[in-house]
């Protein structure tokens, strides 16, 4: 398999591409669906070997220019994977934060914390998932007085998204190793609640470790089709399965039979609800395509307290490229990337939580989901510095 990229330039290369991938039923990296592909945007494409034969040649023959970023994806795959097997089991106190982690190791950390920082740490699931696994969330903070306001941040609601998981894992640990030394996070500690759900997609990404490594959905079982999964970023209660989504369960971004079918969806939506008061700000993590987004993403207009949070936003990703001049794109989800319905992010801040952003973390494709752990720690200390920036903008009063 490899992974191509096209840039198409005209109305024509557009419709023939749509038609293509349509019929041919490639995997997508960006845009997450063919009625995305937009004249002058790119579009990653994992074309299958036996798909390859006829894609490139009809490409060619098309007048319509790609350049080949993986030439061989499994091959990339056992790059990034095949060091775990020969890698030492470190033991729980000296955890390896520049390396992904299985489901299980990521619960057996969680577990630990719980344990081992019961000031600062109290771990609590808020539901199961479809295959019936916890979902488990780390409420991080100092039990300084009975209300404190809140920040959500979630992780892995896409399964193959795997630095999501790393980067919120990478947050906490950096809050308790820094507790005590640096001022910022023991304000942010002391004044606020962190909520933090490492991986919301728990089927997925168990099933993009065992299966399929770019596994995107869900695991629940469709009853008239023998697809797996609904898009867990499309099946929040709004706009669902407007613009942006498909009615269809084989699609990558399907918005599943009703709003909330997916039990992982319904129960962070249940305990996102009961908390609203308390929650100011819900963070979601995702790849890839380096953007800090915030709403709308299911239109084009302007949220009412769009001057707070775009200051935010510029803030941020300016403290973010502070650290490795990397630079982030930011605006409005629905301009700035696409137009998507049913996200968690605008479900957030239509439910009353001010600051609702979605991250896109590293690269712009070169490896796209295939981030190489060495790469981990950069991203995930730049990606720090633009967290602590929303949160202490947060703190301040906004007018």
């Amino acid at each position: 398999d490899k992974v191509i990229r096209v840039v198409p330039e005209s109305e024509r290369e557009t419709q023939i591409l749509r038609a293509a991938f349509n019929r041919l039923k490639v995997d997508l990296w960006q845009p997450s669906s063919p009625l995305h592909i937009v004249e002058g945007t790119v579009a990653d494409v994992r074309v299958p070997q036996n798909v390859t034969r006829s894609l490139l040649p009809y490409l060619q023959q098309a007048n319509i220019h790609y350049t080949i970023l993986i030439s061989d994806l499994q091959q990339a795959i056992e790059n990034q994977t095949g060091m775990r097997s020969h890698r030492n089991r470190r033991s729980l106190s000296e955890y390896n934060y520049e390396a992904y982690h299985s489901l299980e190791e990521i619960e057996d950390w969680m577990h630990y914390l719980n344990r081992t920082y019961s000031d600062l740490v109290h771990m609590f699931s808020v539901g199961k998932s479809y295959e019936g696994r916890p979902l488990y969330v780390v409420k991080l903070g100092k039990r300084s007085r009975p209300y404190k306001k809140a920040v959500w941040i979630d992780c892995g609601i896409h399964a193959r998204e795997w630095i999501g998981p790393a980067f919120c894992q990478w947050f906490v640990k950096e809050a308790l190793q820094t507790y005590q030394t640096d001022p910022d996070m023991r304000k942010m500690l002391t004044q606020l609640y962190f909520y933090i759900m490492p991986v919301f997609n728990v089927d997925g990404y168990h099933f993009s470790w065992t299966n399929d490594r770019f596994w995107r959905k869900t695991r629940s079982k469709n009853v008239r089709f023998h697809c797996h999964g609904v898009d867990a970023n499309r099946n929040w209660k709004v706009k669902w399965c407007d613009e942006g989504a498909s009615l269809h369960p084989c699609d990558d971004t399907y918005c599943g039979p009703f709003p909330e079918s997916e039990p992982e969806v319904k129960a962070v939506a249940h305990f996102l609800r009961k908390h609203r008061k308390q929650i100011k700000a819900y963070l979601s993590f995702h790849a890839y395509a380096q953007m800090l987004l915030y709403p709308y993403s299911y239109k084009y207009a302007t949220i009412p307290n769009f001057n707070c949070v775009e200051s935010a936003a510029y803030n941020a990703v300016n403290a973010l490229q502070s650290a490795y001049g990397v630079r982030y794109r930011y605006g409005p989800a629905s301009s700035t990337l696409y137009v998507s319905s049913g996200s968690s992010m605008d479900w957030a801040y239509k439910n009353g939580i001010p600051y609702a952003f979605a991250f896109e973390l590293r690269d712009t494709g070169h490896f796209g989901f295939l981030l190489p752990e060495t790469l981990i720690k950069p991203t995930c200390t730049e990606t720090m510095l633009a967290v602590k920036n929303i949160t202490l903008h947060l703190l301040k009063k906004c007018h």
